[in-house]
């Protein structure tokens, strides 16, 4: 049994051989496709591009009609590239709200990412009601006063606890209250 187990395993050395020739096999398909991508890309650049012969011997009348050309190609290239981003942006946003749609036909809702931010309470007040409303937060003006009552306790009523109990002890303290009530 140890035997088989054993030779189930493969070696470090075997391992590391083995890592090597897989990373430079990727890296070989790495390189292909690389110059595969610059050959498409020259192929479809010669296609779409006319090769600009003889621009030494252009006339300045020649010159700029070619550049004007250019720049009516490039402005379309422009505008094309333009609409295609406005529409990959309205895309995007229909995206997002179907996503939202959806979580809340299910009843689940997706919580958006919230970082913690520490804010007094007045800049608090400021971020909701806005710059115009000047409010602050005196928690201590809002706060009821309460007058202490001018009657002094007298001695009787601060007497300690201990001696109240200690009266009020078996039965002649018991029959006490009941006559004292």
């Amino acid at each position: 049994m140890s035997d088989e187990a054993g030779s189930k395993k493969m070696s470090h050395q075997r391992k590391t051989t083995l890592k090597s020739l897989m990373l430079n096999k990727a890296k070989e398909d790495l390189e292909r496709e690389k110059t595969q991508k610059q050959e498409e890309k020259k192929a479809i650049l010669s296609k779409r591009l006319k090769p600009l012969d003889g621009i030494e011997n252009m006339t300045t009348q020649e010159a700029q009609d070619l550049c004007r050309e250019l720049h009516i190609k490039i402005d379309k290239v422009m505008d094309e590239a333009y609409d295609l981003s406005s529409r990959v942006k309205k895309n995007d946003k229909e995206i997002d709200d179907l996503n939202q749609q959806i979580f809340d036909l299910r009843g689940k809702f997706k919580r958006p990412p919230l970082r913690r931010v520490r804010m007094s309470a007045d800049q608090m007040l400021r971020a909701l009601l806005g710059s115009k409303h000047k409010v602050s937060m005196d928690l201590r003006s809002n706060l009821k006063t309460v007058k202490k009552s001018g009657e002094k306790r007298t001695e009787n009523d601060t007497k300690d606890w201990r001696e109240t109990i200690d009266a009020k002890a078996g039965m002649e303290g018991k029959m006490a209250m009941f006559e004292g009530s």
